[in-house]
């Protein structure tokens, strides 16, 4: 459907506007408000870069396809929260949590392409096993599980009536 490089240029750009959308529904999920226009854009943005990053040609499983289908279960939580519950009860911890792991699964594949990508980095971990990419891979995900608890207490966004 679409050359290697096309495809990679929609991909990366759909990743890059979730990832902005995201980090402006982020404040609002922690500060207890709905944010629809944002999160109107995070969510689709996001759900394509999953599902275009299935469309790459590959030989075998590797790690980002399993990324892509954790994304993907996640957002579909998300969705169940927001639109077939109403943010009810329970679904209204889920939706908030789940939209920041949303972003961090956004943001730990972009910290990888970084690495993969961006030579000074590429030099410091060349197979993405070395320290500095598993540190900065650690305090990414130890700096989203606190966004996440936080927003899963925090979030009172309005009710679907």
């Amino acid at each position: 459907m679409f050359d290697p490089t096309t495809l990679t240029g929609i991909h990366t750009l759909l990743s890059l506007v979730a990832i902005a959308a995201g980090f402006i529904v982020l404040p609002g999920l922690l500060g207890g408000r709905a944010t629809p226009f944002w999160t109107g854009l995070f969510l689709p943005t996001a759900i394509a870069t999953d599902v275009t990053g299935f469309m790459f040609p590959f030989d075998r499983f590797i790690e980002s396809h399993w990324t892509g289908i954790a994304s993907l279960v996640v957002l579909a939580a998300v969705l169940a929260g927001r639109w077939v519950f109403g943010l009810g009860g329970a679904w209204r911890r889920i939706y908030a949590a789940g939209m920041v792991l949303t972003l961090y699964f956004l943001v730990f594949v972009g910290v990888a392409q970084l690495f993969r990508k961006v030579p000074a980095l590429a030099q410091m971990a060349p197979t993405l096993a070395e320290p500095p990419f598993l540190v900065s891979q650690v305090v990414v995900l130890l700096l989203f599980i606190v966004l996440a608890v936080a927003a899963a207490r925090g979030f009172r966004g309005a009710r679907r009536r």
